[in-house]
């Protein structure tokens, strides 16, 4: 559920704090009063597109921060998406959602603390909060909308993912068809270029150990080698081999030092050791010196071998790759694809044989789909009907019509379509072609509420789902918001005193004018409050004692009601 939201400067509000009810919440105001920016405000914090307009004006920034406490089973859903975004997990399943918009146009979000992005927002969301408005009821008349409420209501998940995994592996045979089927001198041109490439990659035997790093420093050491042997050299002369070196002059303090041991010098035998061992490790040094010179290489020949391989291995990185790694993976990707198209023939002839298999799979799989709709169809239509007599239409009928296709499609073999009459003696025809826009309000609700036990979404927004509804029938529809309630959170704004006296909590959006400045607040109505709310959607400023009355009579009517 939505715990709480908190909104700041956003649009006409400045600052508000809400804490919503586990069950039904109920919004009202007059219209134009801003009650919009609180949807739009749960809008934004679960991916909804923004621009810096709804920042209010004179700030700098809008920030909207809701937190939600998830049900073990959204929260299975969740947890795997923000894994995956890097982003901490909640804690006793308390999901922590920000938004900040700023008037540059650009903004922050961040999931539990974490920086996010809209789109991390966006898929979290999906999961979140399903929204309900005048403008969304119009997906009730969109076939693809119709054929997810007869999945869901019938539990076909399982038969539409078995579906589904066959469908995708026509797709990718089909594309792995074309991709051999095309123009006879446009594939002779491919085989061309990846006999090419493949040769190229071969015939230069690369080794990624050889041919990196070490092979730059193997060639910076022969470009250098002349020097480097003439500073070696000059070395060597002068520790052993010049006629004026180290060791001779060491052999000669060597001498003195013994003469001055052989004088009774006391400090003369420490010295003459201590003498004769760096004698030694010199000796040492210039044979070492002497020894790497020797395996230097510095030919012009030798430089050049070294000049051309590094042409060579940067021409292949600049065509094929980046590293060593990327040209060899793209030489094996490039092998693979000029076996298949040499073998061209058998490959096809195995598609096709593959192709047949998985068509058939999927017709199978389809025909399990139809099955599983078809037992679904009726139930939910009954239950629909059922549903709508509550709301009003008692004698209207509502069918589930379960078509073949033309053609295998992405979800299944079928056309769904729902059928409405919504009076006695008139034809059964589409739900698109008859339903007044009050019809289709209740239609979706009751599609709804029927479905309300198949949906996982924890949050349910409707924005006027009542609208072209009054009387008995208002009533009606603020009991199936309730029920809703029962078993999901619902927000509800609305214009009927008959539903807002559903709701658990009862908030009310008031619009003011503060130092000429226009200031929206929302806030939770106390009893006596509510009264005075209901009373005002009730037109009591005519009848004033009269309307009050009737509103404490709804209030009383819906808290006498069992929960």
């Amino acid at each position: 559920m939505l715990e709480s939201l908190s909104v700041r400067d956003l649009a006409v509000v400045e600052s508000s704090d809400i804490c919503f009810d586990a069950a039904l919440n109920t919004i009202t105001g007059e219209t134009g009063a801003g009650k919009s920016v609180l949807l739009g405000a749960i809008g934004l914090v679960t991916g909804a597109r923004a621009d810096r307009t709804l920042v209010r004006t004179g700030s700098q920034q809008a920030q909207v921060r809701a937190v939600f406490q998830l049900p073990a089973p959204v929260l299975a859903h969740i947890a795997p998406i923000l894994e995956e975004a890097g982003v901490d997990p909640c804690e006793d399943g308390q999901l922590l959602l920000s938004r900040t918009l700023n008037t540059a146009g650009s903004g922050r979000c961040t999931v539990n603390s974490c920086p996010a992005s809209v789109q991390l927002l966006r898929r979290i969301g999906e999961h979140l909060v399903d929204f309900h408005g005048p403008h969304d009821n119009q997906s009730l008349l969109d076939p693809a909308f119709q054929l997810e409420a007869l999945d869901a209501f019938g539990n076909c998940g399982a038969a539409l993912a078995a579906y589904t995994a066959q469908w995708q592996a026509i797709r990718a045979l089909e594309a792995r068809r074309a991709g051999l089927s095309g123009d006879t001198d446009s594939l002779a041109r491919e085989l061309d270029m990846l006999r090419y490439q493949v040769r190229e990659i071969e015939d230069a035997h690369l080794d990624p150990e050889l041919d990196g790093e070490a092979l730059t420093a193997e060639y910076r050491a022969a470009d250098n080698a002349a020097r480097i042997l003439e500073l070696g050299s000059g070395a060597v002369q002068a520790l052993t081999d010049g006629e004026v070196n180290t060791a001779d002059l060491l052999s000669a303090a060597v001498r003195a030092l013994e003469e001055m041991r052989d004088l009774a010098c006391p400090q003369a035998p420490d010295w003459l050791e201590e003498l004769r061992t760096h004698s030694a490790a010199l000796s040492d040094l210039s044979r070492d010196i002497s020894s790497t010179l020797s395996a230097i290489d510095c030919s012009a020949e030798h430089l050049r071998e070294l000049e051309e391989r590094i042409n060579l291995v940067e021409s292949l990185r600049h065509k094929y790759g980046r590293t060593i790694a990327d040209v060899l993976a793209f030489g094996a990707t490039a092998r693979t694809r000029l076996e298949t198209l040499e073998n061209r023939g058998e490959t096809l002839a195995a598609l096709e044989r593959d192709l047949a298999e998985a068509q058939r799979r999927a017709a199978e799989a389809a025909a399990a789909l139809s099955a599983a709709h078809r037992r679904a169809a009726g139930a939910l239509a009954e239950a629909v009907v059922q549903q709508l007599a509550d709301l009003g239409l008692a004698h209207a009928a509502f069918t589930v019509n379960v078509d073949p296709a033309p053609a295998l499609h992405p979800t299944g073999a079928d056309d769904v379509s729902f059928g409405f009459a919504p009076n006695p003696g008139e034809t059964m025809r589409p739900l698109r072609q008859i339903a007044s826009s009050g019809e289709i309000s209740r239609v979706m609700l009751a599609l709804k509420t029927v479905l309300a036990a198949h949906d996982r979404i924890p949050v349910l927004v409707f924005d006027e789902i009542d609208a072209n509804v009054g009387g008995e029938i208002a009533r009606t529809v603020g009991e199936k918001l309730a029920a809703l309630g029962e078993s999901r959170q619902v927000l509800c704004i609305t214009h009927l005193p008959q539903v807002a006296a559903c709701g658990r909590r009862h908030f009310a959006v008031r619009k003011d004018i503060r130092n000429g400045r226009t200031c929206t607040s929302i806030t939770e109505l106390t009893p006596e409050a509510r009264v005075e709310e209901i009373t005002r959607m009730l037109g009591g400023a005519a009848l004033t004692s009269v309307a009050r009355e009737h509103a404490r009579e709804l209030l009383q009517n819906v808290s006498a009601r069992p929960r």
